[in-house]
């Protein structure tokens, strides 16, 4: 299927979508981009290593979609690898097992031309259950009744060049990668704001919702060292 290639010249997007053994889903999340009511200038599609079908199924999509092949080295490397890649004005990601809304890029893009000193946006996003999980599956994992604000790297979209203020992600960090560079934003004083309306769908499979409590709960803490050792070492320079 080819992505439609109509877009606003003045906005470009470039579209980036780490994956690694994603054949199952990787081509529901290039529909979404391929629905989008503001079509990107280019969609990226980085393959850390996968061993199965992933590379073959994307580069067979579209003129409009690159897929770039790299060892496994981690979501953080193939974000990076598809930012320096990229061409466009602005940058946005999107996990290959999730979804946007059709209006996602539209909505936030028309938040930059309203206020246009923003350096990113996001949106809300809703959870849905995998349909291969079993009653017993779901009943380990509740999801929220209702939308909930959504500060990460599949809701952003982001200015190129804001981006890089803050960074890349760090390579280091194999979990956490995105809240590291959040905090790194607010630190580097990049300017936000939060759109009501929902922009991502994350989808619940048995493959992400296996991560245990006490290893977000490791990996949040880590991160949360390394931001508060950051800050103390600017008070004392």
């Amino acid at each position: 299927m080819n992505i439609n290639t109509t877009q606003t010249p003045q906005a470009s997007v470039s579209v980036i979508v780490p994956v690694y053994n994603g054949e199952r889903y990787i081509i529901e999340a290039l529909d979404s981009i391929s629905r989008q009511t503001h079509q990107p200038a280019e969609v990226i599609v980085v393959d850390d290593g996968s061993t199965d079908k992933t590379a073959d199924l994307v580069e067979s999509y579209g003129s409009n979609v690159t897929c770039l092949r790299q060892a496994n080295s981690g979501a953080a490397t193939a974000r990076n690898a598809g930012i320096q890649a990229s061409h466009s004005e602005y940058l946005a990601f999107l996990d290959h097992d999730d979804l946007w809304v059709a209006n996602k890029l539209e909505m936030q893009l028309a938040a930059f031309a309203r206020n246009p000193e923003l350096d990113m946006v996001f949106g809300h996003a809703t959870q849905f259950y995998c349909a291969s999980l079993d009653e017993t599956e779901r009943s380990k994992l509740r999801l929220p009744d209702k939308p909930m604000p959504a500060y990460i790297a599949g809701s952003r979209l982001v200015k190129r060049d804001s981006f890089l203020k803050a960074g890349l992600y760090d390579p280091s960090i194999r979990m956490g990668e995105c809240l590291d560079w959040h905090a790194r934003a607010i630190d580097a004083g990049l300017k936000m704001c939060m759109l009501t309306e929902v922009v991502y769908l994350r989808r619940i499979h048995a493959t992400n919702m296996g991560r245990t409590a006490a290893e977000n709960r490791s990996e949040y803490a880590r991160v949360m060292k390394r931001l508060l050792d950051r800050r103390r070492q600017q008070k004392r320079t």
